[in-house]
């Protein structure tokens, strides 16, 4: 049996997938068993370091989860505690979340504490015609 040696490039990391495939099923405990293992946690390595995903925008988050769970606009504003305009306001990104909103969208939606406080682009503020 090859012995296993670090993943340093693509090549190496598509020679790591194509081995966890063919030992896909081995039994914990025995040597191929130990083999996946050692090669899904260096295969893991190498995507959190060269393949690593960001976390999404907040806003997008919330609206997809939104869909996921089936709710409206009218069950945010009753979850958040606030107006229809105040959430149509931070859903077209008029308007920033506040971090009690936050905790609040973590715990009932299920998204993550990471996720939400990170900076995001409002939208750019309408111009009154008539003060022009």
């Amino acid at each position: 049996m090859k012995g296993i040696t670090p993943i340093h490039d693509d090549a190496d990391y598509q020679q790591a997938v194509a081995e966890i495939r063919r030992l896909w099923g081995a039994k914990p405990g025995t040597p191929n068993g130990d083999r996946i293992e050692v090669l899904m946690v260096l295969v893991n390595a190498y995507e959190n370091e060269h393949h690593a995903v960001g976390l999404p925008d907040p806003i997008e988050a919330v609206r997809i989860r939104m869909d996921d769970l089936g709710l409206d606009r009218t069950a945010l504003c009753k979850m958040l505690g606030i107006s229809t305009g105040r959430a149509s306001e931070i859903l077209n990104r008029r308007r920033r979340l506040t971090i009690e909103m936050m905790r609040t969208l973590s715990a009932n939606l299920g998204l993550s504490e990471a996720c939400l406080p990170q900076d995001y682009e409002l939208a750019p503020a309408e111009r009154d015609p008539i003060a022009t």
